[in-house]
């Protein structure tokens, strides 16, 4: 365990923050930062266009095989949108103070356009396979934007087992232990009837799982945004304290969260951006696999929709938790003798009450199953590459892909919900770890090809 510790330290080490913001900036750098001056534009061009005729929700609708732009914009978002975006926020700003909040925002604004440049070069380079569905991702650009197949062979690997670990076990471990918690649940039973619920689902392969995200994460978040909402606004007054705390905390040091000078300004920095790169997952190259099977879209529209899915991420459901948490406790979380999930559900519980608790265990168990579709999916995926790319024939390739690995992957489902999952924490951590260093190391060298929209604020190409 100490071994794996060690491992996971020199992952996620200060140089890994600083490959993801370094990327992020040299994007934003040469986009002319498009993510901020470009915002009407591509709002517009994303949500702005749902509800129109003719607009993303019409298309996909044609014989070809494939999901349209919203459902892969919701399966995106159930892969992203999970428990961090509850317990995650929580421990943000209780080990970092207010100031990580702040953090978060700036390292979402950076992401965005990494997210942009993943998923404009998984549109662009994706093919059809042999049996017409759609393969895109990281391990696409790789092979055919580098020319490094090997490299494309080490992402996928590293995608199949995180969908294993942080895609698989986790999740159902925090959903069922929630269930446990909250509702006096039974692990077994629980553990039981998720496993059942996710097989229903990934059953019906990506046309299904891409249903059950458009149905599940627009209700699942509205619900979440409104309760959220209830609680900011009955605590108004306390909002230009609340953001006075954000403000100073991001930039002053505190005596919360350390003695030195300049302590509490790092701590701040480095749990907000951690938990930021954490929660909308831009660099690590998921969004680049899950907007894939999208028809009748290109790079640039996808590529946009990555962008917002990371500001809905990051910029408003962990806005609204991590407010809820400084509005209830006076901008002081770690006076509360709660941490992760119990902070955000006596926060909620002391304005809501029994039902503030019942929508923060709700929340996690529906985010969870959503992001365990998701991972499925990029799983999947990243099998059928592998398998491809290792010279498996076409029998061999589907009954890996279509038989062993759904099979592996429920069976960890199950395996995580009662179990205990240290080690997989660890390992999960490490495996996602290790796919942001491929991936942004092919963004860099692919950089060239990354086009932007023809917007206004921006001149030429």
């Amino acid at each position: 365990m100490a071994f794996l510790e060690q491992i996971h330290q020199m992952v996620w080490g200060p140089w890994t923050m600083v490959a993801f913001l370094g990327v992020g900036l040299f994007f934003s750098l040469k986009s002319r930062l498009f993510q901020l001056r470009g915002f009407s534009y591509w709002w517009k061009a994303t949500v702005g266009s749902l509800g129109k005729k003719g607009g993303n929700e019409e298309q996909g609708k044609g014989g070809k095989k494939g999901i349209s732009q919203f459902q892969s914009v919701c399966t995106a978002l159930a892969a992203t949108v999970g428990t961090g975006n509850i317990a995650g926020v929580a421990t943000a700003l209780t080990a970092g103070g207010p100031g990580a909040l702040f953090w978060m925002w700036v390292s979402a604004l950076i992401g965005m356009i990494t997210a942009y440049a993943e998923t404009t070069l998984g549109i662009r380079y994706r093919y059809r396979d042999e049996d017409g569905r759609y393969m895109c991702g990281p391990y696409v650009y790789m092979e055919r934007g580098l020319g490094m197949k090997g490299m494309g062979i080490m992402y996928g690997v590293l995608c199949l087992l995180a969908s294993m670990g942080m895609g698989s076990m986790v999740q159902s471990n925090s959903a069922v232990g929630t269930m446990a918690y909250s509702w006096h649940i039974p692990e077994l039973a629980g553990g039981l009837v998720l496993t059942a619920l996710i097989w229903l689902v990934i059953s019906g392969g990506i046309s299904r799982i891409g249903t059950v995200a458009e149905k599940l994460m627009p209700a699942a978040s509205g619900i979440y945004i409104v309760f959220s909402l209830v609680v900011i606004l009955s605590c108004a007054e306390r909002l230009p304290q609340v953001f006075g705390a954000i403000l100073s905390g991001a930039f002053t040091p505190s005596a919360a969260a350390g003695g030195a000078a300049g302590y509490g300004i790092s701590r701040s920095l480095r749990y907000g951006m951690a938990r930021g790169v954490f929660s909308n997952e831009a660099g690590l190259g998921t969004l680049a696999v899950l907007h894939g099977e999208a028809k009748d879209t290109t790079p640039q529209q996808q590529g946009m929709w990555a962008m917002f899915e990371v500001f809905f991420d990051t910029v408003i459901l962990c806005t609204l938790t991590a407010l809820v948490i400084l509005c209830m406790t006076g901008s002081a979380p770690e006076r509360v003798p709660y941490e992760g999930a119990a902070l955000a559900s006596w926060c909620f519980e002391g304005r809501l009450g029994a039902a503030g608790e019942f929508l923060v265990s709700a929340s996690m168990v529906v985010f969870a199953f959503a992001t365990l579709i998701a991972w499925f999916y990029l799983g999947k995926q990243a099998a059928a590459y592998t398998a491809g790319a290792l010279g498996f024939d076409r029998q061999k390739k589907q009954k890996f892909v279509n038989k062993i690995y759904p099979l592996f992957y429920v069976a960890a489902v199950f395996t995580g919900s009662i179990g205990r999952l240290e080690v997989v924490w660890i390992l999960s951590d490490i495996w996602n770890g290790l796919m942001a260093f491929p991936n942004l190391t092919a963004l860099l060298f692919l950089s060239g090809q990354v086009m932007m929209p023809e917007w206004r604020g921006r001149r030429g190409r």
